[in-house]
C-alpha cells in the first residue's frame, strides 16, 4: 500500500506542474515514515495480546493512509 501510494506521489511530482517540490518531498517521507513504523511494530507484538494489537494497528494503518491521501489530493 505504501508502494502505491508513494507512486502516486512520483506521478504528481511529474506530470503535475503546480504542485511544489517540497510539499511533494514531505509527504512521500510521511509515506516512508509510516512503513518503517508499521514494520518495526510489526517486529515486536506481545504475547496473548495479537488480536487487539493487530486490530489496533489496521485501525491505525487505515487512518494514517487517509490522511496521506487526502494530502495527495491537496497536491493535485
Amino acid at each position: 500500500m505504501c508502494g502505491e501510494l508513494f507512486a502516486e506521489c512520483v506521478a504528481v511530482l511529474h506530470y503535475q506542474k503546480p504542485a511544489p517540490k517540497e510539499d511533494v518531498e514531505n509527504v512521500m517521507k510521511n509515506i516512508l515514515m509510516l512503513q518503517n513504523d508499521m514494520i518495526c511494530r510489526l517486529s515486536h507484538v506481545e504475547p496473548g495480546s495479537q488480536k487487539l494489537f493487530f486490530s489496533k494497528m489496521k485501525e491505525e494503518l487505515i487512518t494514517r493512509t487517509d490522511e496521506i491521501v487526502e494530502q495527495i489530493k491537496s497536491l493535485a
